[in-house]
C-alpha cells in the first residue's frame, strides 16, 4: 500500500470514527426523512452534488451526525410514495443543532444544488425522535 493509500484510509477511518462517537454522545439525535422524486435526468448531477457540494458541508456543521442518500430498490409490502426514488436522512445531535444548520448561509447555497435537480418540490419531510 502506497502512502497516499494509507492516508486515505487512515481519513475515512477517523471519519467514521468521529460520526459513531457523536451519535453515541448524543442522548437523542433526530433523524430528518424526505421523500424525493429525483429527475431521472438529472440523478448523476444530483449525486455528484451531494457526495461533492451537500454532504462535505453538513459534516463541518455543529450537531453533525450523518447524512445518507438511499435509492429505492424495492417495494415489499404497501406502496412508496407516488414517483418516490430517492430518501435523504439527515442525523444531528438535536432539532436546535438542524435548525441552526438549514438557516445556516452555507445550507442556503448547498441544499439548492440538490433540491434543483428534483421532478417537483412537494416532498414529504419526516422528523423522528430518538427514544
Amino acid at each position: 500500500m502506497n502512502r497516499r493509500s494509507y492516508l486515505t484510509a487512515m481519513l475515512a477511518a477517523a471519519a467514521g470514527t468521529t460520526a459513531v462517537r457523536a451519535q453515541q454522545t448524543a442522548k437523542n439525535p433526530i433523524v430528518l426523512y424526505c421523500d424525493l422524486t429525483v429527475d431521472p435526468s438529472r440523478e448523476q448531477e444530483m449525486l455528484k452534488n451531494f457526495h461533492t457540494i451537500f454532504k462535505p458541508a453538513a459534516e463541518k456543521f455543529p450537531g453533525y451526525i450523518d447524512v445518507k442518500l438511499l435509492k429505492l430498490a424495492k417495494v415489499y409490502t404497501g406502496s412508496a410514495p407516488a414517483g418516490v426514488n430517492y430518501r435523504f436522512q439527515l442525523t444531528y445531535e438535536s432539532e436546535g443543532a438542524r435548525q441552526k444548520w438549514i438557516h445556516s448561509d452555507i445550507h442556503q447555497k448547498v441544499w439548492p444544488t440538490v433540491e434543483n435537480t428534483l421532478a417537483n418540490k412537494n416532498y414529504s419531510t419526516l422528523l423522528f425522535d430518538s427514544k
